[in-house]
């Protein structure tokens, strides 16, 4: 499965003098997007350039399209297969359709894809590029490319612009957005909106703001939680649907944090029996009589580490069962394992009861819980130990900062295996939302790691630190 572990934290953790700082969450359930009207631009030379993280796979998701209607189409997304694809057709006659051999499948990770159209070159293969991560894509499943100076709907003064949808309603995009860019009137080449790290070789976000982004162009850089469409150019706003404030996320391509992981295995690795939403952080059981699972993204088998569980309903005297788990238990898809608690001795939950379950053992533990609770997971991955809290109270009097004398831990273990966050759900009705430091729901509070990274409802332990690639590269 798809996960990352210290020393492979991906493109998040190259240094860099230019941060992120906010990207757009959007859930494909809510029928979310944005869109606005286009003027008359450059139907022929342009360029789209954006940072992307997805959450949703093998289904047709639209980033940018530019859409009447199902036989009048021009798009950029990802298909069924989870390949990138760019097409225009008109009345269903394909005016150029690409398609790449490459599968985009990892949802831990963030990409920046730059789609440069010039149809006035002479040169077939020139008149729409495609870029990955600073790369160009050369391996195409289909390249059919536009006749000379062929015009697209794209900057076509009669039709909407949509960001995350199809123009009739349909195709929604799930996962984050980040330093959206379009440029009219010039064919760009990837190195306008980014570079490759000089010592890590990874490819990072440059400033766009002295880029001349032409009559259609704009750039949304999501800052403003109140104004998620705001063009940061000073040009016209691009209208919301179905987004609120709390869709502004701190998740972004220069710090990347940990969200729930749809590709790790469950206990039954043939039926998944959840549903992940809101960019991977809700987990609703989806299963009349079956327990489901979901671990985090990211892993650790050092520092010391802290995240929030938000309760959105309880299932009988026990699911959910919010803990953690090591990776051997994950990838083990057999009987009971993978389930919170319920097989090893290194792996431990906190059961809605007020039990804790370690080792397939139930014991007496701290408060019940519900609906609207919020559990605190503190893990020191230094000293071996793992403390719960609820509504900020850490449970059976545990002090995550006793250190070495681990007090009155919920488990204590031998360090050096790699951890995960998880929970363990049951039937339809045990659904909880996870904040690994960019929560998906109002925080009322907000309080900050050590760093500085984070929101979190309850104060973070002294030492404790969010799950996010700067973290990570730092602490773990």
């Amino acid at each position: 499965m798809p996960l990352i572990l210290p020393g492979n934290v991906g493109s998040a953790t190259a240094a860099t003098g230019f941060n992120v700082d906010n990207s757009l969450r959007v859930n494909a359930g809510d029928s979310a997007y944005l869109h606005k009207s286009q003027g008359s631009g450059n139907r022929r030379t342009f360029t789209i350039s954006f940072w992307v993280k997805r959450s949703r796979l093998n289904d047709r998701q639209a980033i940018f399209s530019a859409t009447a209607d199902g036989s009048n189409e021009c798009f950029i997304w990802f298909d069924t297969d989870d390949e990138l694809f760019v097409k225009e057709n008109t009345s269903n006659s394909t005016n150029f359709e690409i398609r790449t051999n490459r599968k985009f499948r990892d949802v831990s990770a963030w990409l920046n894809i730059v789609v440069a159209y010039d149809t006035t070159n002479g040169t077939a293969g020139n008149r729409v590029r495609i870029y990955v991560n600073g790369s160009e894509e050369t391996s195409f499943a289909n390249e059919t490319q536009p006749d000379e100076n062929f015009q697209t709907k794209f900057n076509d003064g009669s039709t909407t612009l949509n960001i995350g949808r199809m123009n009739y309603d349909s195709e929604y995009f799930g996962g984050y957005l980040a330093e959206v860019v379009l440029i009219d009137g010039l064919q760009l080449a990837p190195t306008s909106f980014g570079e490759f790290d000089e010592d890590s070789g990874i490819w990072k976000p440059i400033k766009v703001s002295g880029l001349t982004f032409g009559t259609n162009g704009f750039y949304l850089d999501f800052k403003a939680s109140g104004n998620l469409g705001n063009d940061a150019n000073g040009g016209t706003d691009l209208t919301e649907v179905n987004l609120a404030a709390t869709d502004q996320s701190t998740d972004t391509c220069t710090n990347n944090f940990a969200t729930l992981n749809p590709l790790a295995l469950r206990n039954n690795p043939s039926a998944y029996y959840v549903t992940f939403s809101e960019g991977n952080l809700k987990l609703v059981g989806n299963d009349a009589t079956n327990n489901g699972n979901g671990f985090s993204t990211m892993g650790f088998s050092s520092g010391k580490w802290y995240c929030e569980v938000k309760v959105l309903s309880v299932e009988g005297s026990l699911y959910p069962i919010i803990g953690v788990i090591t990776e051997n238990s994950i990838s083990n898809g057999s009987g009971n394992n993978g389930i919170i608690g319920q097989v090893t001795s290194d792996t431990v939950g906190y059961a809605n009861d007020g039990e804790k379950v370690l080792a397939g053992n139930e014991t007496s533990y701290g408060d019940t819980y519900t609906d609207n609770d919020i559990i605190g997971i503190a893990i020191d991955c230094d000293n071996g130990a793992v403390y719960f809290s609820k509504n900020g109270t850490f449970q059976a009097s545990g002090d995550p900062t006793s250190g070495a004398s681990k007090t009155n831990a919920a488990m204590t273990f031998t360090t050096g295996a790699n951890y995960f966050f998880g929970v363990s759900a049951y039937k339809s009705t045990s659904d909880v939302e996870f904040n690994f430091g960019s929560p998906p729901y109002a925080i009322s509070s907000g309080n900050t790691d050590g760093d500085g990274f984070g929101n979190f409802e309850y104060a973070v332990p002294s030492g404790y630190f969010a799950l996010c690639s700067k973290n990570l590269a730092e602490y773990g």
